[in-house]
């Protein structure tokens, strides 16, 4: 018995010593690999913040938020730059490193560019060796799946040529009667609860309207259904992304409390999926109810899927559908809120667009026509997206070795790009930067800052947004005839105070006090 305790307590020992062996050489070998990346980028003239062993800058990027929320300035209502606040390691190194600069996190190496001629070089270089970093589309896993916004290489490129054409603009000038029937019951709404309070100022929470409106209009336009038929989807999409971004999952940060072993969010995505295969089978019966007609994104995605023997096509269908009821309404509602946000603060500006839209609407509703003659809702609307642009990064991977420019992208390096900073720099956009000024984009994005790069609130490249013309009809259809019957202004309920959730929103809601014209 005594030497059958010995024996096992030395294979324990030997266990235990392989283990820690194991693991002190994976960690070296990656240590290694890791800063051998870092050394091509420094040899190229790229500097940045010192990484610590296994962390990277993780322990600088912590201390620097903590910094930063401490300093934090309640006093202004509303402030438009809020860069500092929601990244401020960000800004903290760009101001000591530059417009170009290296930094990791654990054992991954990004790149900072917010370099104008780096970005033009990105936004003209087509290839499929850039994708979506992996490390991080590995958390949103269960909300996008493989669907386009995740995917890369080939898988990537076969399902954009599915989806691109249903968002080209003549298609898109087709859905307006569509989405000025899915803003009626909004505009009911309003005036019903104004009515209540004997026509007085009323005071309104716009968000779950706008979200409401803009996923009637991409499930009427995209699969054939109302709202009502999606609203359990959307909802679900909804819990699913605010709990994945929960602080500090950007960037890693106490990773093990989230994805894979998430249960919440694994049950929603099964309950996710269960739905949108029901609504996948309903407009199966509806296909085959109907001898012929126009061809929605449902039905094209379901032909391609079966005629696809290198895909699964439940998954397929499941994925890019979750991908476009996501992407096709949160952006859009979300910058919605901020532009009433805007104008609310401008009430100029909603004279402006009433002057707009009594010349150019006939019968005071829009159709293809006249929507492309709105020129004041339009400058509204890019210039809400230059100061609160929905998706705050542009991210991409080098999948291969990759020359951007003047600058070799080793393979694995994550490039970031923050919108918002770009959006907000002097030296792009002058010294008003962080002022609202519509009239900045009279004469178009190209002359309304130093280089067209320096605007990408839609992306760039070849994943620029391909629900860009369907999110810019759909905005105008919904703020002219919301400004062209109502006149508001800010609640003194609304708390100014952008926070990071997947996309740029306002973390307590808007809120408006609002009239009948």
């Amino acid at each position: 018995m005594e030497l059958f305790l010995v024996t096992l307590k030395t294979l324990l020992s030997l266990a235990l010593a392989a283990a820690v062996w194991y693991l002190f050489h994976y960690y070296s070998s990656s240590w290694l690999r890791f800063q051998r990346v870092r050394k091509k980028l420094c040899v190229q003239g790229i500097s940045g913040p010192p990484p610590s062993f296994l962390s990277g800058n993780l322990q600088e990027m912590q201390q620097i938020e903590l910094k930063a929320s401490k300093a934090r300035n309640h006093s202004e209502i509303v402030a438009h730059d809020y860069t500092s606040t929601l990244f401020p390691y960000f800004d903290h190194w760009r101001k000591e490193y530059g417009q170009i600069y290296t930094y990791s996190t654990g054992l991954r190496q990004h790149l900072y560019v917010n370099d104008l001629e780096i970005l033009k070089e990105l936004n003209q270089l087509n290839t499929l060796q850039l994708g979506k970093d992996s490390y991080m589309t590995k958390v949103l896993q269960p909300m996008l799946g493989n669907g386009i916004i995740r995917s890369n290489g080939q898988l990537w490129a076969h399902q954009r040529k599915i989806i691109a054409p249903e968002f080209f603009m003549d298609k898109v000038k087709g859905m307006v009667g569509l989405m000025v029937e899915s803003t009626v019951p909004l505009l009911k709404k309003w005036e019903a609860a104004i009515d209540a309070k004997g026509g007085l100022a009323t005071e309104i929470n716009v968000d779950d309207d706008f979200r409401s409106f803009s996923a009637d209009v991409i499930a009427r336009a995209c699969f054939g259904s109302s709202y009502v038929k999606g609203k359990q989807i959307f909802s679900k999409l909804r819990t699913m992304r605010t709990t994945i971004t929960k602080q500090g999952f950007l960037f890693g940060h106490n990773s093990s409390r989230f994805l894979p072993n998430n249960k919440k969010v694994s049950t929603l995505e099964r309950e996710v999926e269960l739905l949108i295969w029901e609504t996948v089978n309903q407009r199966q019966q509806e296909c085959l109810d109907k001898s012929s007609g126009q061809k929605d994104l449902m039905q094209l995605i379901l032909e391609s899927a079966v005629n696809d023997a290198s895909v699964a096509p439940q998954k397929f269908i499941v994925d890019n559908c979750k991908n476009i009821y996501f992407a096709g309404h949160e952006s859009t509602a979300i910058t919605a809120s901020w532009c009433l946000m805007l104008l609310a603060l401008h009430p100029e500006w909603q004279s402006h667009i009433r002057q707009e839209v009594a010349k150019v609407f006939t019968n005071g509703l829009p159709d293809a026509d006249s929507i492309s003659r709105l020129k004041m809702v339009t400058m509204v609307i890019q210039e809400t997206m230059r100061l609160y642009p929905a998706g705050a990064f542009v991210t991409r991977e080098a999948l291969e070795e990759t020359r951007i420019g003047n600058i070799l992208v080793p393979k694995g390096v994550c490039m970031w790009t923050v919108i918002p900073t770009l959006h907000r720099d002097p030296d792009i956009w002058g010294p008003d930067a962080n002022e609202f000024k519509p009239e900045r984009f009279i004469n178009g994005v190209s002359k309304a800052c130093k280089s067209p790069q320096g605007y990408i609130p839609f992306g760039l490249g070849t994943r620029l947004c391909l629900g860009k013309n369907f999110a810019m009809v759909q905005l105008k259809v919904l703020l002219a005839l919301i400004v062209s019957k109502f006149t508001f202004s800010l609640s003194p309920s609304y708390r100014h105070s952008p926070v990071f959730r997947m996309l740029v929103e306002p973390e307590h809601g808007v809120y408006i006090q609002i009239q009948k014209l």
